[in-house]
Parts: structure tokens; C-alpha cells; sequence
């Protein structure tokens, strides 16, 4: 982030700091809630003091006020600050977000549309201009080159460039058009070219971007089951050692009136000991960790439809993903020339080139790019050669051309040895045998024959993306099953499953074998993640614990879905699995150190306070700290700057790992639990040098 806008960011994180000293927000957080009730105590007790009325040491409490009013004020900032990155996005979504005209059809117009010589133009003169505010949900609208689409919706009719910049960041236009899992489009993008006719599928108020909005404005977040329970334990503590105070008051006034001395424990130290024990670091940053955590998905394209989902992610040990464009690079390739029955290897590749020249297809063009690459064969001068090109058809299932008196055909194996054998020629074994291993291994045969005779096999590949196995290599270790789904038959499935890398796959898939196997997984106790795009996958999205939906896909895979990946990447979900856990890794750390430092706090106060009662006590004064009032401040002022000390850590996040629970368990107690208890200990006794130095009594 550029300096000028954390300056920014800081400076209105300062202001809102003092704006939610409310009461009403103050409630929002139950231990910090007790800190600030602690912060008016003392700052009546000064007042009293003044009068003469209460404790006679008014320097004393009007310091330890205005420490424990710094508190307040740094557990505000923290959570302000991590609320002002989500309000700095919201502010460039709002920019995006603004009403437009709109060109409103009927569905009578869109039915004469499609018999029309030229639909762009006939309703470009029939719409009804409108303001986008206006238009509700089913209603139809036309856009066009370089319009703004005014509303979310369903294309209906036509096919255009569309630049998402606005909303993904990511500058290259897609192509968005009427039928399939690419028909969605979002309010507040561009058309580059062409022209839509799109049905509503949002109210004003209600759309994506308006959810965008709302969901990256920490002021809606809403705590998550994890964030509850720790906070209930917090409270519990912090209501522990209310009571423990008291209590120490009452018992500490008994045992003065025994010995015949006026009682040297006063309200404003019990109020100092009490704040120190309670669990105040983590609970002033407790917030702001669950808001930072939305904010780095949010920075990754990712719209979280709620706190949970980014919660959920982190438990997440099963991940169900999509071959296609996940874990291959989603079109097949050439790979390698298997000639057969003493055909040369040239020969089969010249011929399969020349059969490729006009497939425009990536395992097309791949064909030609391997032949020039293997043996430098070169595309022909289509232009005069008399070429005749035999496009593919699902019926014949074969493409290729005739050409100087030849004819040259591809396809798939049973369609091109049923082509041959009908026109006298012959499908050998070895054939066979090859286009059986090239099935085992995972790969696709497409047999290329000239003149009615078979030359060979060209073995086209899906590739594995480079660095998945690895990616994979580390969910394991994380004890995260990685589960490839996938259409392909079962042989092909296993072969690009090994070499993936994955634990386990499902072939043939379809919606209902993909609902069933979470199920399956869920009734035994796992928490699974995927990703879709299309409706087919809405049911599957629907029932797993983090679901992805694409931003590219389908409105009713995006209304299915508990995140939406904004760039449309199937590995995204990994990223998203990565964040979810970094967060419960910080919360857990955090939560180690906060506790651990009590400890540290316990041997600086209690023995101030309680020596001149108990003179056996200082043998608990470990640190030999000068004398009670440097002991108490200490230990308060260190209390309030640890605070602060950690704002950078709650919002970066612990950084992650790819380890075991039980390794990143051994870990989190090693720095953050000695840690926790080393560092204070160290920090009081300079701050208490500090306070000596400066002639505090």
C-alpha cells in the first residue's frame, strides 16, 4: 500500500478511534467494555480525590486513567484501522457504482428481435431510455459498444467484449454471451463490442456490487461461531478476574483491620491489577483480526458472502476441484507422433498437420505447432492450392482435407477405423494396442488416416499445471484431502490423477455424483470446499461448508455459492483455504501471547500490592521492581502498548505455513507462549527503570 494512502488510512483510523468511544460501541466488545468503565472509574476517583474524599494520590490516578483511556483509545484504532481498508474499497466500488441510462425492452420486442435482419439496431430504436435506478427484477434491457451495463443479469440474446476491470481489477476484457455458464454480467461494467439484451436478475439496491459494498464495510461484518466462542471464554475470564479483585479488596481491608493499619491496596491499584490480568490484548484486537481476514480475501478477488465462509475455510480438510482449468491447464495438446503398420513418423505428422491447418481448436492448433516443432514442417499456401477443408461434425466425428488428390482425415479412433474399414481398409492390432495405451495413460487418441490407410496415432495430452503437484504436496502435510472431479472415464481419470498429484478423484462426474460424495464426506465428520461456475454445480455449491463460485459463471452458481472469485481462477480455492487457516493462526497466537503475558503483570502487581500486608511476598518480586506505584504503572503502560505493538500483526496476519496441527501447535506455544511470558517481564523492568529514572514516587 503507497504511503499516502496508509497516511490517509492511519489519520482516519485516529478520528474514528474517538468516535467509538460511545458507549454504544464500547458495548459491542464486553472486555474492552470493562476496560473503559475502568478508565471513568478512575478518572471519578481523581476527581474525588481532589476533595479529599477517596484516595489521597491524585497524581497517581489520573495517571493510570489516562493510561487505561490510552488502552481504549489503541484497541478503537486497531479495529478502526482494519475497518478503514474496508471502507478505502468500498470508496472505489461506490466510484464504480452510479446511475446510467438504460435502454428498456419488452419482452414483445425481444421475441421480433430474433427474426429481424439486424437486432442491434431495432432496438436501439424501439428502447425505452430509462434511468438504471428504475429497473427491477425481469425486466429487459439492450446495451451496446461502449455503454455501461446498467443492472446484474442473464444475457437473453447476443454476444459481447466486456471489460470487469471495475469490479476484478483484472484489465483484459472476457467474453460474455446468451446460454451456457458465461451468461452473467454485473452492473457497473463495460461493453467493449457487440451488443446484449440482458434480463434483470437484481433490484436496485441489491446487486452484486451493492453486496460488494456492503460486505467490504467491516460495519457489517458479523462475528463468526469461533469469534463467539473464544469472546464467551474472554468474558468468562475477564468476569473471573472482576471477582478476584474484589474479592482481594475485601480480603486485603479484613487483614488491615487485624493488624491495625489503614489498608495500602486502593481501589485505583485493584482497578490497575484487574485491567492487567484480564485478557485485554487480545480482546482489543480480537476485531480487528476477524475484519483484517475479510480484507486480505477481499484483496485477493474474493467476496466473502459472509464471516463464517472465511472461517469455515480454515477447518476445511477436504477440497473438491475441477480438472479442467484447475488442475490441467484446461485444453488438450499435442504431445507426441505414434506411427503405425511402417508408416514414417514425418509422414504421419505432415499429414496431420495438413489436416489441422484449418482447426482452429487449441488441440488443432497444437498439432500444427508439433509437427513444425519435430520436424520443421511448415503450414502450406492454402490461398489457390485447391484444398477442399472437411469440417468436424458431430455425426462423423472426423475433420481434415483433400488436397493434391489425397484424402486426409482425423478423429476419434472407433470413427476413423470405422471410415477406413468401409472404404476397404484395414484397422490393425498394433493400431488397437496403441491407441489402448495411449487411452491407459491418460491421454486422448485421434487417428489420422491418408487415402483410406492409417498412419498413426497423434496423443493428445491434458496438461498438469506446473507447480500443482507441489501445491498439493503441501495440503497434505496440512491434512487436507485433495479430491479431483472430473467427466473423463475412470482410466483417464486415474492416469492425470497420479500425475497431479491428488489423493483421490471422481470420474464420470456428474451434479448428482458431485452432491452425493459431499455428503458423503460431510457425514463423516470432514469440512469440504470446491468450486463451479455452472447451474449444474449450484447443488453441489449449496451443500459443501466453502463454496467458490466463479464470477464468470452462472447467476445461480454466484446465488449458490458463500464466495464469489471475482478473476474467475478454480485455484483460487486454494488461496482461499491458505487465508482462512492464517487467520485462525492468528487469532490462535494472539490469543497464546495475550494470555501468557498475565502471567508477567501477576508477578509485577501482585507483590507490589500486597507486602506491606504479607511481607513473605517478596519473594515473589522476581523483578525487584522499585516500588509499587512503578510497579502498578509499569505494568499498566505496558499493558496499553502491546496493544499497539501488535496492531501490524493483527492486520498482516501470522505468517503462514504449511505444517501439522500438531507442529504449528508446538510452534504457536514456543513463540508466542515463552514469548508471551519472556517479553513483559522484560518490558516492565525497563519501563519501571524508566519510571524511576523520571522521579516517579
Amino acid at each position: 500500500m503507497r504511503n499516502n494512502e496508509m497516511n490517509h488510512l492511519a489519520k482516519r483510523a485516529v478520528r474514528d478511534s474517538f468516535v467509538k468511544l460511545a458507549p454504544r460501541e464500547q458495548a459491542k466488545n464486553p472486555v474492552m467494555l470493562m476496560v473503559y468503565l475502568s478508565a471513568i472509574l478512575t478518572l471519578a476517583l481523581f476527581v474525588l480525590s481532589l476533595f479529599g474524599i477517596t484516595d489521597s494520590q491524585p497524581g497517581f490516578i489520573i495517571s493510570i486513567s489516562a493510561v487505561l483511556w490510552l488502552t481504549v483509545l489503541f484497541a478503537n484504532f486497531a479495529e478502526a484501522l482494519a475497518e478503514g481498508r474496508g471502507k478505502a474499497q468500498a470508496d472505489s466500488l461506490r466510484a464504480a457504482k452510479r446511475d446510467v441510462p438504460a435502454h428498456k425492452l419488452n419482452e414483445g420486442l425481444v421475441a421480433k428481435g430474433h427474426h429481424v435482419d439486424d437486432p442491434a439496431e431495432f432496438f436501439r430504436l424501439q428502447a425505452d431510455e430509462v434511468s438504471s435506478a428504475v429497473l427491477k427484477k425481469k425486466d429487459l434491457f439492450y446495451v451496446a459498444a461502449g455503454e455501461q451495463i446498467p443492472a446484474d443479469g442473464e444475457i437473453v440474446m447476443g454476444a459481447a467484449s466486456v471489460d470487469e476491470s471495475a469490479i476484478t481489477g483484472e484489465s483484459a476484457p472476457v467474453i460474455r454471451e446468451s446460454g451456457g455458464d458465461r451468461s452473467a454480467v454485473t452492473g457497473g461494467t463495460t461493453v467493449l463490442s457487440d451488443w446484449l439484451v440482458v434480463r434483470v436478475t437484481a433490484d436496485a439496491g441489491h446487486s452484486f456490487l451493492d453486496q460488494m459494498i456492503a460486505m467490504v464495510e467491516s460495519a457489517t461484518r458479523k462475528k463468526t461461531p469461533n469469534e463467539i466462542a473464544l469472546e464467551i471464554l474472554l468474558v468468562a475470564l475477564t468476569i473471573v478476574f472482576l471477582i478476584v479483585s474484589v474479592s482481594l479488596f475485601a480480603f486485603s481491608g479484613f487483614s488491615a483491620n487485624q493488624e491495625g493499619i489503614a489498608n495500602p491496596t486502593t481501589i485505583t491499584s485493584l482497578v490497575a491489577l484487574f485491567v492487567c490480568l484480564a485478557p485485554t490484548t487480545i480482546g482489543a484486537l480480537l476485531s480487528a483480526i476477524g475484519i483484517a481476514g475479510m480484507s486480505r480475501l477481499n484483496r485477493a478477488n474474493v467476496l466473502a458472502m459472509s464471516g463464517r465462509a472465511v472461517e469455515a475455510a480454515g477447518d476445511v480438510d477436504v477440497l473438491l476441484l475441477d480438472k479442467t482449468g484447475t488442475i490441467t491447464l484446461g485444453n488438450r495438446q499435442a504431445a507426441e507422433f505414434i506411427p503405425v503398420d511402417g508408416a514414417a513418423e514425418h509422414d504421419l505428422a505432415d499429414a496431420a498437420q495438413l489436416a489441422s491447418l484449418t482447426d482452429e481448436t487449441p488441440e488443432g492448433r497444437s498439432v500444427v505447432v508439433l509437427a513444425k516443432e519435430r520436424f520443421g514442417i511448415r503450414g502450406r499456401e492454402l490461398e489457390g492450392s485447391g484444398m477442399v477443408s472437411i469440417p468436424f461434425t458431430a455425426q462423423t466425428r472426423m475433420s481434415g482435407v483433400d488436397f493434391e488428390g489425397h484424402e486426409i482425415r482425423k478423429g476419434a479412433a472407433d470413427a476413423v477405423k470405422d471410415y477406413v474399414e468401409s472404404h476397404g481398409g484395414t484397422y490393425s492390432s498394433e493400431c488397437a494396442a496403441v491407441v489402448a495405451d495411449v487411452s491407459r495413460a491418460g491421454g486422448t487418441p485421434l487417428l489420422v488416416a491418408r487415402d483410406h490407410r492409417i498412419l498413426g496415432v497423434i496423443h493428445l495430452k491434458d496438461i498438469v499445471k506446473q507447480g500443482i503437484k507441489e501445491n498439493f504436496a503441501d495440503l497434505r502435510t496440512m491434512g487436507i484431502k485433495t479430491v479431483m472431479i472430473t467427466g473423463d472415464n475412470p482410466m483417464t481419470a486415474a492416469a492425470i490423477a497420479a500425475e497431479a498429484g491428488v489423493d483421490d478423484f471422481i470420474a464420470e462426474a456428474t451434479p448428482e455424483t458431485k452432491l452425493a460424495a459431499i455428503r458423503q464426506y460431510q457425514a463423516e465428520g470432514h469440512m469440504v470446499a470446491m468450486t463451479g461456475d455452472g447451474t449444474n454445480d449450484a447443488p453441489a455449491l449449496a451443500q459443501a461448508d466453502v463454496a467458490v463460485a466463479m464470477n464468470s459463471g452462472t447467476q445461480a452458481a454466484k446465488e449458490a455459492g458463500n464466495m464469489v472469485d471475482l478473476d474467475s481462477s478454480p485455484t483460487k480455492l486454494i488461496d482461499v483455504v491458505r487465508i482462512g487457516k492464517q487467520l485462525l493462526m492468528t487469532r490462535g497466537s494472539l490469543t497464546t501471547f495475550s494470555i501468557a503475558n498475565d502471567l508477567a503483570k501477576y508477578f509485577a502487581i501482585v507483590p507490589a500490592l500486597f507486602v506491606p500486608l504479607y511481607p513473605q511476598l517478596e519473594a515473589l518480586n522476581i523483578m525487584h521492581l522499585t516500588n509499587p506505584y512503578t510497579a502498578i504503572m509499569a505494568a499498566i503502560i505496558y499493558n496499553a502498548l502491546i496493544i499497539v505493538a501488535l496492531i501490524p500483526l493483527a492486520l498482516k496476519g501470522v505468517k503462514y505455513r504449511e505444517a501439522s496441527s500438531q507442529s504449528l501447535l508446538s510452534r504457536n506455544l514456543l513463540v508466542y507462549g515463552l514469548g508471551g511470558i519472556v517479553l513483559p517481564f522484560v518490558a516492565i523492568k525497563l519501563l519501571d527503570m524508566m519510571l524511576t529514572a523520571l522521579g516517579v514516587a
